[in-house]
């Protein structure tokens, strides 16, 4: 999935961006802001205006420059949670069958929607109690953990830091999964004309055009190169849709349940292709009309209704078209004809302005957060912010050219990192939110479900990285 995340936070609980408060911030209302015992407080400079915790309102609060309406902000979620997972769905399905794999996609996407709820309705919670406007993924966690029990408390101070490693690795491991992809399409349209290419040598060639993509630092002038490739993703879409409803629709050799021990292998895909943690935040800070964003029939709902039924859909009818023989992405199993290899240049493409995307949120966090304030005192910021975003391209490169397996790098990353942003780490957050509030059944209730979901998301993340490694370790003994 791709898509961009929210700022990171700074070594000390801070947040790194000092504009993340627009509209609590105001020129005319807003003394000044401190930290007390790590908690964010807002002191008024209009004493008349003091407002009281239970009236405060942070979505009124908010002051966004250029606010999205509630299509718009529809139409970012289906364009953000549109990449490579979608078309490694057939392979996905392949793992777990097709029976259960329908069912799987629908339960993990309820699992995804229900906890990016559980996140934005604390953010909210949090933000009326501490009198700011918004806040990002990792002040949210640390907000949270400070307001949780005293274990929670204790930790606390490493939530934002676990947040932003977790956002991190996620994205990397992104970039890496794109640069496969290139390769292994690119490398694809060779041999449809009797060239035998070498997948990492055709990576080697992309690199320095990916580390050009990602020197540009304004996102501003990616924006039409962005709606270019949203054009031509859909036209491969539709070229892949040909070829696989072109085929005969049996269920003969193909599995309803697939094995079990490579179930993990279809958890971490589906929540890599589904988990859409890392554009929520920012997609529902932007918005007109926020309040519409996590209502029972609102954008959040809509979106991943639409999303897990297109999911569903490609790798449901990706594995019945191809069954045992799909590959890591389907666009790799369509024809070598003219139009599969016309698919596969064109995602080529694609996925290569979408690298710059998905690189540039952890190239701030590494940079803005962690690089720059011990490298404030340089003559040299701007050459050596440039040696970071080459470092950074060129280690997804390695990585990519390390293990070449495009399907196990997406189920390792999405168990990964996205069962710990995605999973446990919200239900946390709400836990810690209303440990005070919560009485009787509804706090043994709601006890219940996080910790369900928690337990969940750590075995998740410990069965499902551990299988995806051993599969590429089996690889490596095959080769």
């Amino acid at each position: 999935m791709s898509g961009h995340v929210n700022q990171g936070f700074s070594g000390d609980g801070t947040n790194g961006n000092h504009n993340d408060y627009p509209g609590a911030e105001s020129n005319k209302d807003v003394a000044r802001k401190s930290k007390d015992n790590g908690f964010f407080t807002i002191e008024l400079s209009d004493q008349k205006k003091s407002i009281e915790a239970g009236e405060y309102d942070p979505y009124s609060w908010r002051d966004v420059e250029h606010p999205t309406t509630d299509t718009e902000t529809f139409l970012h979620l289906l364009k953000g949670s549109l990449g490579t997972g979608i078309l490694a769905m057939p392979m996905a399905f392949y793992h777990s069958g097709y029976l259960l794999g329908a069912v799987g996609t629908a339960v993990i996407g309820f699992l995804c929607t229900h906890c990016i709820h559980l996140l934005i309705r604390s953010e909210y919670e949090l933000c009326k109690r501490r009198k700011v406007a918004v806040m990002s993924y990792p002040e949210t966690a640390l907000a949270g953990f400070q307001e949780g029990p005293p274990f929670q408390r204790r930790i606390a101070f490493i939530a934002p830091h676990m947040v932003n490693v977790f956002l991190l690795i996620y994205q990397l491991g992104s970039g890496a999964v794109y640069t496969i992809f290139i390769g292994d399409n690119i490398s694809g349209v060779f041999a449809a004309h009797g060239i035998t290419v070498n997948v990492k040598l055709v990576m080697l060639a992309a690199l320095l055009p990916l580390i050009l993509i990602n020197c540009v630092k304004n996102l501003k002038y990616l924006a039409p190169l962005s709606t270019f490739a949203n054009i031509i993703t859909m036209v491969s879409f539709g070229i892949i849709a040909y070829y696989m409803f072109s085929r005969d629709f049996t269920f003969d050799g193909k599995e309803p349940f697939g094995e079990v021990k490579n179930y993990p292998l279809f958890f971490g895909t589906v929540l890599f292709a589904l988990e859409a943690i890392g554009v929520i935040m920012p997609l529902e800070n932007e918005m007109k009309t926020p309040q519409n964003f996590g209502s029972p029939f609102g954008v959040l709902n809509k979106g991943m209704v639409v999303i897990t039924i297109l999911y569903t859909s490609m790798g449901f009818f990706g594995y019945i078209a191809y069954g045992s023989s799909v590959q890591g992405s389907i666009s790799l199993s369509i024809g070598d004809d003219i139009p599969g290899q016309i698919c596969r240049i064109l995602l080529s493409m694609s996925i290569y302005v979408t690298h710059g995307l998905q690189l540039y949120p952890a190239i701030k966090t590494v940079w803005d957060i962690y690089l720059l304030p011990l490298l404030s005192g340089s003559n040299h910021l701007v050459l050596l912010e440039y040696v970071t975003r080459v470092f950074l391209v060129t280690f997804c490169f390695v990585l990519a050219v390390a293990v070449p397996y495009i399907d196990l790098f997406i189920s390792l990353f999405g168990a990964l990192t996205l069962s710990g942003l995605g999973l446990f780490i919200p239900a946390m957050v709400d836990m810690g939110t209303y440990w005070h509030q919560r009485t009787g059944k509804t706090f043994i209730f709601t006890m219940i479900k996080n910790c369900l979901i928690i337990l969940l998301g750590f075995f998740g993340l410990v069965v499902g990285t551990s299988t995806s490694l051993n599969e590429i370790i089996n690889k490596f003994s095959e080769a």
